[in-house]
């Protein structure tokens, strides 16, 4: 394992105002009598973090699953939502590729306990976005079944366990239900708000219509049926080419948040939206070979990295907030890699940025703060919150290991 150079102390920085309001970086070299840099192991700062995320969440009546926040928050529920969970799986997949020992089978598994047989009258399966403990209950979102599939995917690549192609294969189903020609093609948010008219949240989105895509295309890929094969790829392509002409945004290179039923644009952005497109473009350049998908990829990444990193309270930083949507942001530029030299730069930021909230943004028990740049505290009880530094240290880990 590779052992990166890092320090939060050795660089002098310089500040002046810019017209963002952001303050510009410049990076003065150490010299020799400055503090000697930290050696970090990125796979046991995920293993440490992933070991704080099951003493603090973990619940202790046997079902293996996990709290939603810690402590408890009012309102809280027994068991986390699923997308919190989603993201501890996401976390415990990558530190399995890197060697450890986190019980993964155990953890994909209990994915089952957020399934349901059907909803909103129908007897389609799918994963709820709550659990009793045995059964799922809640709103079934699309992306977030989307994101287990990627799980199950993986775990089927990890474990080579059948089981977890078979429940992938579910999914497929699940996605198809919630599309329709309404605006034009794509998937809803959920399937309890499709098509509500005078409902905001009855929505195409790309998180639903970004990771469904990738999802399917993750999907092709070990697909053994030849005619399924063909259909799921049509439907990526699809769904892929309505969020280009729906909510790409030609000046910032990124991906607005939805359309709404009645046609209006939000343009909030978020990272993972273009993460996930980022990562879309990849595969589907891996699997048609059309350099079109490649080259979509890279300008989103260039653009991307040119609008969400600035100078923060002193820091060059990913957003200070949501810190798994920025998780998921390096990942895509991971998967672009091979393909794009500039992204080393984009990763050794991240990379930064995260042994910054390391060393400058956690609690008095080790959390880190929602904020890595270490001023706001924010939602560090929360399962996802922690859950997506395993992730970043698991994935920064297996970045370095590939470069040596």
């Amino acid at each position: 394992m590779k052992k990166i150079i890092y320090s939060i102390i050795p660089f002098l920085f310089l500040f002046v105002s810019c017209d963002d309001g952001s303050e510009s970086f410049i990076r003065v070299p150490i010299t020799d009598d400055e503090e000697e840099p930290e050696v970090v192991d990125h796979k046991e700062r995920g293993y440490e973090m992933y070991d704080l995320v099951k003493t603090n969440f973990q619940t202790k009546d046997g079902s293996n699953l996990f709290k939603e926040n810690s402590p408890a928050q009012a309102g809280d529920q027994p068991y986390s939502y699923l997308w919190p969970y989603d993201a501890a799986v996401s976390g415990a997949a990558v530190l399995t590729e890197l060697g450890c020992d986190v019980d993964y089978k155990a953890m994909v598994n209990n994915f089952e306990k957020y399934f349901r047989l059907g909803a909103e009258g129908n007897s389609i399966g799918g994963y709820g976005s709550s659990t009793n403990g045995t059964i799922g209950g809640g709103t079934r979102f699309y992306d977030d079944n989307s994101i287990v599939g990627i799980n199950l995917i993986d775990a089927y690549r990890i474990t080579g366990d059948e089981v977890y192609l078979e429940r992938a294969q579910r999914i497929v189903g699940f996605l198809k239900s919630g599309m329709d020609n309404v605006l034009g093609g794509a998937l809803w948010w959920n399937e309890s708000e499709k098509n509500i008219a005078g409902n905001p949240n009855s929505n195409k989105p790309t998180c639903s219509n970004g990771y469904a895509t990738q999802f399917l295309l993750r999907y092709y890929e070990i697909a053994k049926d030849p005619a399924e094969k063909k259909e799921v790829l049509d439907m990526a392509k699809d769904v892929y080419t309505w969020l280009r002409e729906n909510l790409y945004d030609s000046y910032t290179k990124c991906y607005w948040n939805d359309k709404n039923i009645l046609g209006e644009i939000n343009k909030t952005t978020w990272t993972y939206n273009t993460g996930v497109m980022i990562q879309n473009g990849v595969v589907l350049y891996r699997i048609t070979g059309e350099s079109k998908y490649l080259e979509e990829a890279k300008i989103s990444a260039d653009g991307s990295y040119d609008y969400f990193v600035k100078v923060r309270n002193g820091v060059l930083s990913y957003p200070e907030h949501d810190p798994w949507f920025s998780t998921k942001l390096l990942g895509a530029y991971i998967d672009l890699n091979p393909y794009h030299e500039s992204t080393d730069k984009y990763i050794n930021t991240f990379n930064d940025f995260a042994n910054y909230g390391y060393g400058n943004a956690r609690t008095s028990t080790n959390l880190f703060y929602e904020d890595w740049t270490g001023i706001n505290e924010g939602r560090y009880y929360s399962l996802l919150m922690q859950s997506c530094v395993v992730e970043t240290y698991g994935l920064l880990a297996l970045y370095y290991s590939n470069k040596e």
